[in-house]
C-alpha cells in the first residue's frame, strides 16, 4: 500500500496551499453534493456525507459552505446534477489507474481525461481494464505527535481494523473493511484518538515498482488528472522510489 500512501501524503502537502484551496473546495463541494442527493442531507443518517463533511472540514472549508452545498443538494428543484463516473487506463511503466468523477457533463470530462492520459504518456482503456487490480478499503490517519502508536493499534484492532502501519514517522495509517470504517473511526475518537481523517478509498491489491524517470513521468500523470474540477479521485498501483518522493513531497 506504500504507493497509496506516499500519493495520499503529497497530495495533502500540495494541497495546504492557497492556490490550490479553491479547487479543493470545489471538489470537496461536489462531493457533498452527490452524498446528499443519494442519501440525504443529515450526515447522522448518510454515512457518505459524514465522510464528505469531516473532509470539508479538514481542509477548512467554512461550516457556511458545507451547509450551501447540502441545502443545494436537498432543497429540491434541478440544482446541480452530476452523473459519477469511472474512468481506467495506464500510465508510464504499464501502472494501472483509476479515474473517479463527478460530472455534469460526460463528453466535456471524458475529452479532459482521454487528453491528459495521451499528452502524459498513458493511455485510455475500457471498463474493466484496470478496476480488477484495486479493492475498495478504509483509510484512517492518526497523527502521530503525542500519542502511544502501540495503543492507537490496539484500539483499532479491536474495534475490527484489519492493518496498521505504526512505521511511518509522521502518522499511523489504519485500514478497515469498507463496511467498517466507521466504526474503528467512532471508537479512535471515544479513546480520546484525534482522527487526522477518514475515507473510502480504492486500494491496488499489488503494486509496480518504477524507476526514478517513470515514477516522475507517472505523478505528472496522476497530478493533472487530479488536478482536473470533475475528477474526484485517482489511483494508481505505482511504487515511488524514496528519491523521487523525497523529492516531490519535500
Amino acid at each position: 500500500m506504500s504507493g497509496h500512501s506516499k500519493w495520499s501524503t503529497i497530495k495533502r502537502q500540495k494541497g495546504v496551499n492557497d492556490a490550490k484551496r479553491g479547487a479543493v473546495f470545489t471538489k470537496v463541494a461536489r462531493e457533498l453534493i452527490v452524498a446528499a442527493r443519494a442519501g440525504g442531507g443529515d450526515p447522522d443518517a448518510n454515512y457518505r456525507l459524514r465522510l464528505a463533511v469531516d473532509k470539508a472540514r479538514a481542509v477548512n472549508m467554512p461550516a457556511d459552505n458545507i451547509k450551501r452545498a447540502i441545502e443545494r443538494a436537498t432543497g429540491g428543484g434541478d440544482g446541480e446534477q452530476y452523473e459519477e463516473i469511472v474512468y481506467e487506463g495506464y500510465g508510464p511503466g504499464g501502472v494501472a489507474i483509476l479515474v473517479e468523477a463527478a460530472t455534469d457533463n460526460r463528453n466535456r470530462t471524458a475529452g479532459e481525461v482521454r487528453s491528459i492520459f495521451t499528452k502524459a504518456g498513458g493511455q485510455l482503456a475500457g471498463s474493466g481494464a484496470v478496476a480488477w487490480q484495486f479493492e475498495p478499503r478504509g483509510f484512517i490517519i492518526v497523527p502521530r505527535a503525542g500519542v502511544d502508536a502501540d495503543q492507537v493499534a490496539l484500539t483499532a484492532i479491536d474495534a475490527g481494523a484489519d492493518d496498521v502501519d505504526t512505521e511511518q514517522a509522521d502518522q499511523i495509517e489504519i485500514w478497515t473493511a469498507p463496511g467498517d470504517l466507521e466504526a474503528v473511526r467512532r471508537s479512535l475518537e471515544a479513546a480520546g484518538v484525534a482522527v487526522e481523517s477518514a475515507e473510502s478509498t480504492m486500494v491496488a491489491q499489488q503494486t509496480v515498482e518504477l524507476d526514478s524517470s517513470k515514477a516522475r513521468q507517472a505523478l505528472r500523470l496522476v497530478e493533472l488528472l487530479d488536478d482536473l474540477d470533475d475528477v474526484q479521485r485517482v489511483t494508481a498501483n505505482f511504487d515511488i522510489p524514496e528519491d523521487v518522493y523525497a523529492e516531490v513531497a519535500g
